[in-house]
């Protein structure tokens, strides 16, 4: 049986370049930002059994510290108090953590990595692009795509030491004396590398997947405050029943028709005027006046800020010290640190790629799919009761299958088709899987038996997409694009997804023109074939699918009688 090791932790949070003043000490040297600030900060490691403190420069002090038991000041070392480790055995280890950058992974890679270890001291990064949403693709010296490899859980991997501190530096408990300075840790990443070396302590160094946020900045702090499911149970904790026009103590005064909704963390002397709204998740420091009409939405308020008459202020941080924008969105080691729009996929961002508007692909394409879907429509407006009586008497249920699928940017819509399979086709494909001919989320076999009796006929010639033309008159298709597919498909890759969102998906595409349909490869075809359609969207290449789309389709159409 794996003993997992007992993990003692110290947060610490470090004054930047020597900066008296800057977004984090500021949150974290006032109320009441202080309480949720710190608290999070408790949760930086989020390890088993965590035994530890928070390490503060001595000149942040204020008057709030001295209530909390875990915080301890520093000012040439960090202390290390043996108080504030309690060992189990010899397996345990003794975590630094930077009380910058608050992170989000699973710990079991973690745990791997040091059971494993034969090291005294272990630096730990989190890096995103290690996450189980994540992929790794591969791709020749000419950008062309050899494979990819998806993620199913976070992974960990060894890594070059880093320049600066990790995110996380575990150190053997038998190790930690030998690193301690006048009973603290040094201040900066190269002495304490030195005295590894000194003391000839083996120093490694990983890599773990996981999401981090830099509390240093704007993003950071609003990310922390909008998105992680942790601090949004602290806010609650800390959170009070704020009734309008009534005495809600510590001098706030909040207007009977103003109205508050959400996680509201309130400080002392704040003021909040007529009409005025108030929408959480949202901190406003003390001393903070809010002026009629004004609205206030997921911020972080810093004391004694006067928001006007009117104003609205969404998803900000205003603070009185003037905080350049530099600083407030600073980010650093750019190859470990994320600012919050990497966390888990339900929040995350996107990469779209847009156009100019009045470019092909921005405004012609879409003129071409409306006269292209008309004339279309115009001439099979005669065959398609016959096409509708025909499926309606071979085979019960509606003419029309109807599937759901994401469009441009993730929009979701009916895509229209005749239908081709008994109905129910849907549940009898998960019992057909174990046949499936095809790699990747797609399914595919010959000789479907959920096939109507017209069904296999209307495939081969392509009639049975001829609706898809309404949705290109609708605005949902395009005539040329990526394969439309379901989320439950575009999930599994979340780069190809975005790029394959950017335009709307097409009746027909250069995947399914170019396909080889070669084994355990269609999958990559696929996805090689949809990204090199959006990076060379034109019309000559739409022009070019059209084209010989058209030649296979009366050569099918030809082949079945």
């Amino acid at each position: 049986m794996k003993i997992l090791p007992r993990i003692g932790n110290l947060v610490v949070l470090r004054d930047p370049a020597g900066r008296d003043e800057n977004l984090l000490r500021l949150m974290v040297c006032n109320e009441p930002f202080e309480s949720f600030i710190l608290g999070c900060l408790r949760e930086v490691a989020g390890f088993r059994k965590v035994d530890g403190a928070i390490a503060v420069p001595k000149h942040w002090a204020v008057p709030g510290f001295k209530n909390r038991k875990d915080i301890i000041f520093y000012q040439d070392t960090v202390p290390v108090y043996v108080r504030h480790i309690r060992f189990s055995h010899e397996g345990s280890w003794f975590c630094v953590s930077d009380g910058r950058f608050f992170t989000l992974k699973d710990n079991r890679p973690i745990y791997n990595t040091l059971v494993e270890s034969q090291a005294d001291v272990v630096a730990v990064n989190i890096v995103p692009q290690l996450r189980a949403s994540y992929e790794k693709v591969l791709t020749a010296s000419q950008d062309e795509l050899v494979g990819f490899r998806l993620f199913y859980e976070d992974a960990a991997q060894s890594a070059p030491i880093p320049r600066d501190w990790p995110h996380h530096l575990f150190i053997r408990k038998r190790s930690l004396d030998n690193l301690l300075v006048e009973g603290g840790l040094p201040l900066t990443f190269d002495k304490l590398l030195e005295l590894c070396f000194s003391k000839s302590l083996v120093v490694h160094s990983a890599s773990v997947g996981g999401s981090v946020l830099d509390l240093a900045t704007e993003n950071g702090l609003l990310c922390l405050l909008q998105k992680v499911p942790s601090s949004a149970a602290l806010l609650s904790r800390y959170c009070a029943d704020y009734s309008p026009g009534a005495n809600n103590g510590d001098e706030v005064a909040i207007a009977t028709n103003a109205k508050l909704f959400g996680r509201i963390l309130l400080g002392k002397g704040v003021t909040i005027g007529e009409n005025a709204i108030v929408v959480g998740p949202t901190i406003l420091g003390n001393d903070v006046k809010i002026g009629r009409n004004a609205v206030v939405r997921s911020s972080l308020v810093g004391s004694g800020v006067l928001i006007q008459t009117g104003e609205l202020v969404e998803e900000k941080v205003l603070t009185n010290l003037n905080v350049s924008d530099e600083l407030a969105r600073k980010t650093s080691r750019a190859d470990t640190a994320v600012t919050g729009e990497d966390i888990p996929r339900d929040l995350s961002r996107n990469n779209f790629r847009e156009w100019p508007k009045f470019s092909y692909a921005g405004f012609g394409k879409r003129i071409l799919d409306i006269i292209v879907s008309v004339v279309v429509l115009v001439l099979f407006a005669p065959i398609l009761p016959v096409i509708m009586l025909v499926i309606k008497l071979t085979s019960p249920g509606p003419v029309f299958f109807k599937d759901v699928r994401q469009g441009l940017k993730g929009n979701v819509f009916k895509c229209l088709k005749f239908r081709t399979m008994q109905v129910g086709s849907d549940r009898m494909q998960e019992r057909l899987r174990v046949l499936n001919q095809v790699d990747g989320p797609q399914f595919m076999m010959e000789d479907d038996p959920r096939m109507s009796a017209v069904g296999e006929f209307l495939r081969a010639t392509y009639i049975d997409e001829i609706p898809q033309f309404i949705n290109v008159l609708l605005g949902e298709m395009s005539v040329v694009g990526p394969r439309p597919s379901p989320e439950s498909e575009n999930r599994l890759c979340p780069f190809w997804r975005d790029a394959r969102l950017s335009v709307r998906p097409g009746i027909t595409g250069l995947w399914q023109i170019r396909r080889m349909r070669q084994p355990m490869k269609d999958f990559q075809e696929w996805i090689h074939y949809d990204i090199r359609y959006v990076r060379d969207l034109s019309l000559k290449q739409d022009l070019w699918i059209s084209w010989l789309t058209a030649k296979k389709m009366a050569a099918k159409f030809i082949s079945q009688f």
